[in-house]
């Protein structure tokens, strides 16, 4: 139940369905579609607990920097890139361009307009060669877009 967790990652079927049928070309997707998306998104999330790394964070450090309050803990959950097999041996991406994808409204799990309200808070998961230089400015850049409004702490 709800009074026992302390924090909740939701993910909504019709915005992974939407999100297979769109970005990885499924016409039809099916509930073992799904999953797979939703174990590759857990599987990120929890990447640092498994491999070692300088800038890892366990998932308890995640609830002390994303839930403010304890009543408030369902972070939105958005994945980037998604695209199909067949595209990944050959697509590139810059992390500005990650960045930018985690913050559009068709990458999240679940259907909502976060451009009517404002973040109160934002973890971005880099996997791979990414540089603290390069992460900023990717940040720095999304926080500079219309649309994207953080709460003023």
């Amino acid at each position: 139940t709800l009074e026992h967790s302390d924090c909740a990652f939701m993910v909504d079927n019709e915005a992974i369905y939407d999100i297979c049928r769109r970005n990885i070309n499924i016409e039809t997707p099916t509930y073992s579609n799904l999953n797979r998306m939703i174990a590759q998104i857990l599987s990120s999330i929890t990447a640092s607990l498994r491999f070692p790394g300088s800038m890892n964070v366990d998932l308890k450090e995640f609830q002390t920097n994303l839930v403010p309050f304890p009543r408030i803990h369902f972070p939105l959950v958005t994945f980037a890139p998604i695209i199909s097999a067949d595209k990944a041996q050959h697509e590139q991406f810059t992390v500005a361009e990650l960045t930018k994808s985690c913050f559009e409204v068709s990458n999240q799990m679940v259907k909502c307009d976060p451009t009517k309200g404002k973040y109160m808070a934002c973890v971005l998961l880099y996997r791979g060669d990414v540089t603290t230089k390069e992460a900023n400015a990717a940040i720095a850049a999304a926080k500079s877009r219309r649309g994207i409004q953080f709460v003023d702490w």
